[in-house]
């Protein structure tokens, strides 16, 4: 659910911070049963909490100690400061975040992902001050998954099963998920992410169909981490969906 933004929660994680714990404790349960986590989504494209100068321990240790509060199975770290991750102000910014976070938030009793646009796995011909390797490498281990954003990235960027999956090319060549793993990522870490109908991104919309089939092909490769879809209708959420 999202968000939950420096200044507080908003939007879904606003309604569930609402709720009396009962409520919460109640629809905790049936989410259990069913065998599904609520995470919480942290930051989104309207913050940008490096380049703004937050201090990513603090911040972490307030999220951190929102989704104990609020009793949900982690976050979501949706982070995306374009203006840093330029720079490269990002890279540390991230490290000492998540290392905050992983502090608090304890392995195996809370989930932390991370959510970063695809591009942002080139390597330093394109980020010579660092990228999202230079993380994995860093604090990779403390990350249960990434929630890859291939979306919002070109009309042509990521658009048919060899763009998402094995070639990535055009303006940002070495980003498919396959390429990506080839870097150094645990390919069972990268989730495929695209949104939900072509009105919740600019670009990137994949029909059912053809992401069908670009899932079955990715599974007889060996891959089997899983398939996120953005969905504006229903207030900026969050779905990390894993494939059965």
């Amino acid at each position: 659910m999202s968000f939950l933004l420096t200044s507080g929660s908003v939007d879904q994680a606003q309604e569930w911070a609402s709720l009396d714990a009962t409520t919460r404790s109640s629809i905790k349960a049936a989410y259990k049963a069913a065998g599904v986590s609520l995470l919480v989504s942290a930051f989104g494209s309207t913050e940008t909490p490096t380049s703004s100068g937050t201090d990513p321990t603090q911040v972490a240790n307030t999220m951190a100690a929102w989704v104990k509060q609020y009793d949900v199975d982690g976050i979501d770290v949706d982070y995306e400061d374009f203006t840093a991750f330029n720079d490269g102000s990002a890279i540390a910014w991230l490290e000492t975040f998540t290392s905050a976070l992983r502090a608090q938030l304890p392995a195996g009793q809370y989930i932390i992902t991370h959510a970063p646009v695809a591009p942002w796995f080139s390597g330093k011909s394109v980020y010579p001050s660092g990228s999202y390797l230079d993380i994995d490498q860093s604090v990779g281990s403390q990350i249960d998954w990434y929630n890859v954003q291939f979306y919002n990235q070109g009309a042509t960027e990521y658009t048919d099963c060899t763009g998402l999956l094995t070639t990535s090319g055009g303006t940002f060549p070495g980003t498919s998920v396959f390429e990506i793993a080839s870097a150094g990522i645990d390919l069972n870490k990268l989730v495929i992410g695209k949104p939900a109908s072509a009105a919740d991104a600019t670009n990137g919309y994949m029909d059912t169909t053809t992401l069908a089939s670009c899932v079955a092909e990715a599974q007889g490769k060996g891959w089997n981490a899983g398939v996120m879809t953005w969905e504006v209708s229903i207030r900026r959420s969050w779905c990390p969906c894993p494939i059965i």
